[in-house]
């Protein structure tokens, strides 16, 4: 009997899921980088980007609707290209989760920390408790993961909205000239950057094995998700530029010094608990789409067996959420001990998150050949991650030294032999009956 996930994440915690995933620690650092690199003119980067996210989340909502599978990217690129490349993209998206969790945490935790003065020693101890809240919220369930990032989606909207609220007196048109100080090739540069602000949408998928109506969830929730993330990451660019916070109050601290106007001493607080809230919401989201695909790889037999172990009481992936425990516990150890720095550790996820997109996108244009709108939406996320991918550098590495591992392992263990993928690699049409 094949061992299956339970479907209890409704649409409400669906769109939780999709904005904690995608509204990270970057909306309280790269309005004002950005501001910095291109001035008031930072704002059509913004406009461009805000609308490039619907194809770029509907490409994922798309795949997820008409293929709802734990496995997520890593099984979309299984039925367009085969079972090796989904499970190597898999392992892509599985690898990077393990550094970018504790990063996201580390970022969290240093804001709070900045703001009360602490130091390294209550960084790390933030950091491990925020992914210990990701691995135990996903261990109970996803419902009740579900359940607290609406809670902490809530509370990262109401202040954002109050910071804009805050920011709206302090605006002048006089901060809005020159328009563009820089020049206008600062603004693709700009543009650039914000695309990191907008990468989380191929998390979700997932979870979609899990969704209770997965058509609903996926499409309609990601598409008032991305409106929603639009909206916030727009409207705090344009009070860091009408405000000139990022002049006065730091570049990548703009936001502080907006909340900090109108609360004084408490503004620091609020924005490193703000800080916690968004890397907390993140780490949820990432924690349980990385035990979905662990747990996804090993029941393909591409990842070991006890990575596919399900908890009896909460039919949760534990083999898979112990191995991100480990990993956790390991990439905080290295960072405690000084081998590490976060700003080396923030670049090794990089080209392995791109390349999971890409690899979900070039799926999405095989897989959605029946819907025009499927196809040219999948073209454009393609192109626009491909683009970004060279910018990677010597993070590239990582990517690479995964995929020699996995060939290594897959020639050792003559996997052809074992390997039973549970749909046929070349045959969407079957595998949407067989998943409906």
């Amino acid at each position: 009997m094949k061992e299956t996930l339970q479907r209890n994440i409704g649409m409400p915690q669906a769109i939780a899921l999709y904005i904690g995933a995608v509204l990270g620690s970057g909306v309280l650092i790269v309005p004002g980088l950005a501001a910095e690199m291109a001035g008031p003119a930072s704002l059509l980067a913004w406009g461009f980007m805000t609308l490039l996210i619907l194809p770029l989340a509907l490409s994922m909502g798309l795949l997820s609707a008409r293929f709802p599978n734990a496995g997520g990217v890593s099984h979309f690129v299984t039925l367009a290209f085969g079972p090796k490349a989904g499970a190597l993209v898999g392992w892509f998206f599985l690898m990077s989760v393990p550094i970018g969790g504790p990063v996201a945490a580390l970022t969290g935790a240093g804001y709070m920390t900045a703001a009360m003065g602490w130091g390294d020693n209550a960084r790390i101890a933030l950091a491990a408790a925020m992914l210990g809240i990701g691995l135990v919220t996903n261990w109970i369930g996803m419902q009740v993961a579900g359940k607290v990032q609406i809670a902490v989606v809530i509370a990262i909207v109401a202040v954002l909205v109050f910071s804009f609220a805050a920011a709206l007196p302090r605006m002048e048109s006089v901060h809005f000239t020159p328009f563009a100080p820089h020049g206008w090739m600062s603004v693709g540069q700009a543009a650039a950057i914000l695309f990191w602000c907008f990468i989380g949408w191929e998390a979700v998928s997932h979870l979609s094995e899990e969704f209770k109506d997965p058509q609903r969830a996926a499409v309609r929730g990601v598409t008032i998700a991305a409106i929603i993330v639009g909206v916030l990451y727009f409207l705090s660019a344009l009070a860091t530029v009408g405000t000139q916070s990022y002049l006065r109050g730091g570049a990548d601290s703009s936001l502080v010094w907006i909340i900090s106007q109108p609360l004084g001493s408490w503004g620091g607080f609020i924005a490193g608990l703000t800080g916690l809230f968004i890397c907390t919401a993140t780490i949820i989201a990432y924690s349980g789409a990385a035990s979905r695909v662990a747990f996804a790889l090993s029941r393909q037999g591409y990842a070991p067996k006890w990575m596919g172990r399900l908890s009896n009481r909460y039919q949760t992936p534990t083999g898979a959420i112990g191995f991100l425990l480990m990993c956790f516990t390991a990439v905080l150890f290295l960072y405690g001990s000084g081998l590490l720095s976060i700003t080396t550790l923030i670049q090794f996820p990089n080209a392995t998150f791109i390349l999971t997109y890409i690899g979900g996108c070039a799926a999405g244009i095989r897989l959605l050949k029946g819907s025009r709108l499927g196809v040219g939406i999948s073209w454009i996320s393609f192109a626009a991650t491909m683009a970004v991918f060279p910018f990677t550098g010597w993070a590239i590495g990582y990517p690479l030294l995964i995929t020699a591992l996995f060939f290594l392992i897959v020639y050792f263990r003559g996997s052809r032999k074992h390997i039973h993928p549970e749909l046929s690699p070349h045959d969407p049409q079957e595998a949407e009956r067989q998943a409906l």
